[in-house]
């Protein structure tokens, strides 16, 4: 009988300490923002330097804010590659789409003259309050000209889970996409 409550007890703790299931997310790419073939004016090249995220953004998982100080990183819900790598290609893509005359590149092309972009991350999470939070600035060499801009976008999410989440941080990343390609069309 006492084998039996043994054996009992220790598949009701394997049981509860078995992990969730890891999911993994990737940024999905932008309603509308598909890249067609162009042909391109040489003159307009925007090179993507860099884009650099905080430290607590830089590992495999997804950042959530619990309270105004304080932040976790998700164990089972984790980016399907680097956050980095994700976000320097939705803002090639979603800047390739907003600036059809020029060619967006993550590596300078030929001897023309080349605008840079380089973005800092700082914020990349949801919020306890509901909401997806992007924040940090970029840097734009442009014709000989350096303009620096922050960002802080916070989109309200409809509704629960991961999933929403990175869907949602997506449209932010793909707003700020837009500020920048607004601020290159006007200069």
């Amino acid at each position: 009988m006492m084998k039996w409550k043994i054996a009992a007890l220790a598949l009701f703790l394997s049981a509860c300490s078995s992990q969730a299931p890891v999911s993994y997310y990737q940024l999905p790419s932008a309603g509308g923002a598909s890249v067609q073939a162009a042909s391109v004016n040489p003159q307009k090249q925007l090179w993507i330097e860099n884009v650099t995220v905080a430290d607590f953004l830089s590992g495999t998982g997804i950042a959530y804010q619990t309270s105004d100080v304080t932040y976790t990183v998700a164990s089972s819900n984790l980016w399907a590659s680097g956050l980095e790598q994700q976000l320097k290609r939705a803002l090639t893509d979603n800047l390739s789409a907003q600036l059809g005359d020029w060619l967006v590149v993550n590596q300078p092309v030929g001897s023309s003259d080349v605008d840079s972009l380089r973005v800092t991350v700082n914020a990349f999470q949801g919020r306890y309050d509901g909401h997806a939070v992007v924040s940090g600035y970029w840097v734009l060499q442009h014709k000989g000209q350096i303009v620096r801009r922050p960002f802080d976008v916070e989109l309200p999410l409809q509704q629960d889970g991961y999933s929403e989440l990175v869907k949602v941080l997506a449209q932010a990343w793909q707003q700020e996409s837009v500020e920048i390609a607004n601020v290159l069309k006007s200069q």
